[in-house]
């Protein structure tokens, strides 16, 4: 039913008196409905001419929407405000590292492609990162290695030419058994868990002098002098367990040629393994090697045709524990009591590769970065 006004300016018969009229028709008792007073029409006439409308509650209530909105926006500011300040105590390295521009060096370094491939010795460390902790979800933030190639990856084959007396067909053959003994030896779930590297030693010569029964010795009667670690990396997984399943690579190899009769394959490759201990912490072990392999023409040399042998090893380790007499490397974690003796020899960069492996293994330095 629709509203009226009247010529006047008054108010006509409100909804509840033609209400009670009609109900009054039909029992036979209706009387008109009757003007509201004088001074009704007065009071309605100063509070129209003050509001600009009729009083509140005198036709229409106030629309829901309007009465509610302004709790609405004050509740889910308080929320919003509240979720804040608990995001802040939980984690306030959130709020540090965008404030330090942590933040965005972990943007840009995530955004950096991978390197190209190393087809010769570099002449100077990878520059400076901004210095990161690894997490259980980004093991090698903060590292060079971010942009390294992931594990098998990484060591990429050289084009084979013929050389010393081998066909091409040959140098390639070594070159990708070269690259099958490295894998064996540093990438193999089973020897990094301190198996038995049996795929590697099936690359291996049995008949090159010595070295079958040193390496034997190195697995059954491993000391801190004679140990393992030399050539296989090797963990103890009772105590320390990798981090996802990549292992970042980065080096290069090349084949040359050494006596007559003999081919080398000559092999320079870091790997970085992080590991962790008790799902907690993370640390980097970073494994660096230079290996050369030959390969003899049997017709000169006491050897198996199609075999490797081993013509010389280096092997440095970073962040583990110095010496070690079971065998396995033992990754040194920052929160760790020390272990071993103290570290002596002069601070390197673990990821420099422009500079050579110091032969001799005496003392044990300290890292620049990890």
């Amino acid at each position: 039913m629709g509203n009226s006004s009247n010529a006047g300016g008054g108010t006509g018969p409100s909804d509840e008196e033609w209400a009670r009229f009609q109900e009054e028709a039909a029992a036979g008792t209706a009387r008109a409905p009757r003007e509201p007073s004088a001074r009704a029409r007065m009071v309605t006439e100063r509070l129209r001419d003050t509001q600009g409308q009729e009083p509140p509650g005198w036709r229409t209530g106030p629309a829901p929407r309007e009465r509610r909105r302004p709790g609405r926006l004050k509740a889910v500011l308080a929320v919003v405000a509240i979720a804040g300040l608990a995001l802040i105590a939980v984690r306030p390295e959130l709020v540090i590292d965008r404030i330090t521009g942590k933040d965005e060096a972990r943007q840009e370094a995530r955004k950096a492609g991978p390197l190209p491939a190393e087809s010769v010795r570099p002449t100077a460390p990878p520059p400076p990162v901004a210095p990161d902790q690894p997490t259980l979800q980004e093991p090698f933030r903060g590292s060079p290695a971010l942009q390294w190639a992931d594990g098998a990856a990484g060591i990429e084959v050289p084009e084979a030419t013929a050389m010393g007396g081998m066909s091409k067909e040959q140098v390639a053959d070594a070159l990708q058994k070269a690259k099958q003994f490295l894998v064996a030896a540093n990438l193999d779930p089973a020897t990094l868990r301190g198996e038995r590297p049996a795929a590697a030693l099936a690359l291996l010569d049995p008949r090159q002098p010595e070295i079958p029964q040193r390496v034997e010795q190195y697995l059954t009667k491993p000391t801190e002098e004679d140990t393992p670690a030399l050539l296989f990396t090797r963990f103890d997984p009772a105590k320390v367990k990798p981090v996802g399943d990549v292992v970042k690579v980065r080096g290069s190899m090349r084949a040359e040629q050494g006596e007559p009769g003999e081919l080398r394959v000559v092999t320079d490759y870091t790997f970085v393994h992080p590991m962790t201990k008790g799902g907690t912490s993370v640390q980097r072990t970073i494994v660096r090697r230079q290996v050369t392999l030959s390969v003899l023409d049997p017709a000169r040399w006491q050897a198996t045709r199609g075999r490797l042998q081993l013509h010389a090893y280096l092997s440095e380790w970073s962040n583990v524990e110095c010496k070690a007499a079971d065998g396995f490397l033992h990754p040194d974690f920052p929160t760790d009591a020390p272990a071993g003796p103290a570290p002596t020899g002069a601070a390197v960069d673990p990821y420099d590769r422009s500079r050579n492996i110091e032969g001799g293994g005496e003392g044990c330095g300290t890292v620049t970065r990890s």
